[in-house]
């Protein structure tokens, strides 16, 4: 599976376009999905990025919410309402809507954190205060990835 890893720095223009990270680029062509969703988080002051494929298949657990429910409502609204589908242009730039740079308190700098199936984009101080307070609550609840179930003829799953 492809992932985005590491976390890089970049620059905002005065037209709002911000070159994604090289290796996130390479990440996308060995998925075969060129095309982006960028919207703003609903959890944390940055803006979020999903290969649009990953992202379908993300937002198509809310068939399991009932359509009128206050749940769906909320859910398909922050989800939907401050999506961008877009494309990286011939150098890697995206162009960030103004409510995102805002949403995501952005200056010049900008910092890119991979989040495997997907990446974010943060005000650089910001990006790095959530990164200690997830390793911090991490390693206090004694958090680690679960061991992949073996498979019915002894090979991993």
């Amino acid at each position: 599976m492809t992932q985005f890893m590491g976390s890089f720095t970049g620059k905002l223009d005065r037209k709002g376009r911000v070159s994604v990270p090289a290796s996130f680029r390479a990440a996308l062509e060995r998925m075969g999905c060129p095309d982006l969703v960028l919207r703003l988080s609903h959890t944390d002051p940055c803006i979020e990025a999903w290969p649009l494929t990953t992202f379908t298949t993300m937002a198509s657990g809310l068939n399991q919410l009932e359509v009128f429910s206050e749940a769906h409502d909320d859910l398909s609204l922050s989800l939907f309402a401050d999506s961008y589908p877009m494309r990286p242009d011939g150098d890697g730039r995206v162009m960030l809507a103004e409510d995102a740079v805002a949403h995501a308190a952005l200056g010049e700098a900008v910092t890119f954190m991979g989040r495997g199936t997907s990446f974010q984009i943060w005000e650089p101080a910001a990006a790095a205060k959530r990164v200690a307070e997830a390793r911090q609550r991490a390693r206090e609840r004694g958090l680690t990835v679960p061991a992949p179930r073996a498979a019915t003829d002894g090979r991993a799953a």
